[in-house]
């Protein structure tokens, strides 16, 4: 078996903000430039959201449709990432980035968590792109997702980075309507691990402590990540049952 690779240096020291340190009522909008440029002002690492565009291209937006963030409507994945570039997010100055830009504008400067956004429905083609990025970029980087497929892919990309796996206890939320219950049952109890064989997890901070996180933590010394935690009593919760969090709405210590 293959030891699981190590975080990088210094990932666990701050916490991450979600999709950026964003703030709408400041401007600052989620998975955008400015909320990544305050995220590094801050000191804070960054998570952040990318899928494929038309051509194949990764760009950073967490909704498969651009209708919550955008003026524009329909999905993301019908149009180029050219004319995604051009599309201004709403109540801010910025414009739909690509994962190429925020490697750009990060810089090595704090640590990347990146999700590789996913249909579950074999769609994996994003996983070259984004192996040739993660090549070329040298600071603090992990990429995770939902999808063991994505993780798989990344590993058959030559992808060296950790990769982790993203989990819940319910798949309840309409994005996994299309799945089975055999299917949402494997997800949450990770019975997909002997293929995917993630590097760390990232686990809804709701449903802790449970059997999967708990034994890939205590048994195989995999660092867990808690997502979203969105206030100081969350954090303070779910600390004995993680390595780091994902927070949103409040600076934590």
């Amino acid at each position: 078996m293959t030891p699981p690779r190590p975080l990088p240096p210094g990932f666990l020291a701050r916490p991450i903000a979600h999709r950026g340190l964003h703030a709408r009522a400041a401007g600052r909008i989620e998975n955008s430039a400015s909320a990544f440029r305050a995220a590094v002002a801050a000191g804070y690492g960054i998570e952040c959201d990318v899928q494929a565009s038309r051509d194949g291209e990764a760009m950073v937006f967490h909704d498969f449709t651009l209708d919550r963030l955008t003026g524009e409507t329909g999905p993301l994945d019908a149009r180029d990432a050219a004319a995604l570039a051009g599309i201004p997010l709403a109540e801010g100055p910025d414009r739909i980035g690509t994962l190429a830009g925020l490697f750009d504008l990060v810089a090595g400067r704090v640590p990347l968590v990146v999700e590789v956004k996913s249909r579950f429905n074999g769609d994996t083609r994003l996983a070259g792109r984004i192996a040739a990025l993660a090549r070329a970029y040298a600071g603090p980087l992990v990429f995770k997702s939902f999808d063991p497929a994505q993780i798989m892919a990344l590993k058959a990309a030559g992808i060296e980075t950790p990769l982790g796996i993203v989990g819940m206890a319910r798949y309840d939320y309409p994005d996994y309507a299309h799945l089975d219950d055999a299917a949402r049952h494997a997800l949450a109890n990770l019975l997909h691990f002997a293929e995917s064989r993630p590097d760390f997890l990232s686990w809804h901070h709701l449903a802790l402590p449970s059997a999967g996180p708990y034994l890939c933590r205590a048994a195989l010394g995999l660092p867990v990540m808690g997502w979203t935690i969105r206030t100081p009593e969350e954090a303070r919760r779910a600390a004995p049952h993680l390595d780091q969090i994902v927070f949103e709405g409040f600076l934590p210590d």
